[in-house]
């Protein structure tokens, strides 16, 4: 049934745009979903106007709301991806990837040549899409997550 839907209403391509404060909302919303300690609007709010951070949202279609956002910190050449999320309900569908994609080549086009980000060791679809991208370990950090229990891996990408 699904791909007769598919093949009736094929799904929009992603398209991405600069985040703005009026994304702060759902951009909170979605990180409160996929984290165990979401950040507020305010938070993201405070992000985005900040000179050193870049930040993105997904859409599936240029009118549509955000699915999924980045957000890195740059000092050029270096920039830190801080959060990076997609909708539980959207995942697997190629935003991820688009959002990545497009956040890194702006990143480049501002002459970042190297970026870095942390993850949790077991987000396997997580680590599944970094290393697509061309990400790789750089280091960990012990105990880092979930009280303890888990590491973050600190991945590089050179560009």
């Amino acid at each position: 049934m699904r791909s007769l839907i598919q093949l009736l209403f094929p799904p929009r391509p992603p398209a991405v745009r600069d985040a703005g404060a009026a994304d702060a909302g759902l951009m909170a919303q979605i990180h409160a979903r996929a984290f165990r300690h979401g950040w507020d609007a305010e938070e993201f709010e405070r992000l985005i106007a900040e000179r050193a951070v870049r930040a993105h949202v997904v859409s599936e279609g240029p009118r549509g709301a955000p699915m999924g956002f980045v957000v890195s910190h740059v000092v050029a050449p270096e920039a830190e991806i801080l959060s990076v999320a997609v909708r539980t309900d959207r995942r697997g569908r190629g935003l991820g990837r688009a959002l990545l994609r497009h956040h890194l080549a702006r990143l480049a086009a501002e002459g970042v040549t190297v970026s870095f980000l942390e993850v949790e060791e077991g987000n396997s679809s997580a680590l599944a899409l970094y290393r697509r991208l061309g990400y790789v370990e750089a280091g960990r950090r012990k105990g880092y997550y979930a009280g303890g229990a888990a590491d973050a891996l600190l991945l590089r990408l050179d560009f």
